[in-house]
């Protein structure tokens, strides 16, 4: 790992795996999924195949929670407290974008300096 970066591309996406899948599956979707938050920075050397496999298994609990949103569900407060006021549905996806596009920013920078040292 490069010095200075704490979190690998690898830990990152299982951040960003259980971010989801808690925020958009567990709770808009009704999955039962249980997040251990600690260990998605902390599990090393995760194959990327699993990495894949986990990434395309939350592409679907994201898609079918979504799917069954209404209009008038995104505009009603998100039913859990996740910042210090109520926010609305609408709100928390907009936050769980700029979340995912901000780690997925990390992982590519991390790419692009692995590049570099080769």
């Amino acid at each position: 790992m490069q010095k200075g970066i704490t979190n690998s591309a690898g830990n990152l996406c299982l951040h960003l795996i259980g971010n989801l899948n808690t925020y958009i599956g567990t709770i808009l979707g009704n999955t039962d999924y249980v997040r251990n938050r600690e260990l998605e920075f902390s599990l090393k050397d995760i194959p990327k195949t699993q990495l894949i496999c986990k990434i395309e298994q939350t592409m679907i609990v994201v898609d079918c929670a979504l799917d069954k949103l209404s209009e008038k569900e995104l505009r009603m407060d998100f039913p859990v407290l996740v910042f210090e006021t109520k926010t609305s549905t609408e709100f928390m996806l907009i936050h769980l974008t700029t979340h995912l596009a901000y780690h997925l920013g990390q992982i590519n920078y991390h790419r692009r300096l692995l590049e570099l040292e080769e």
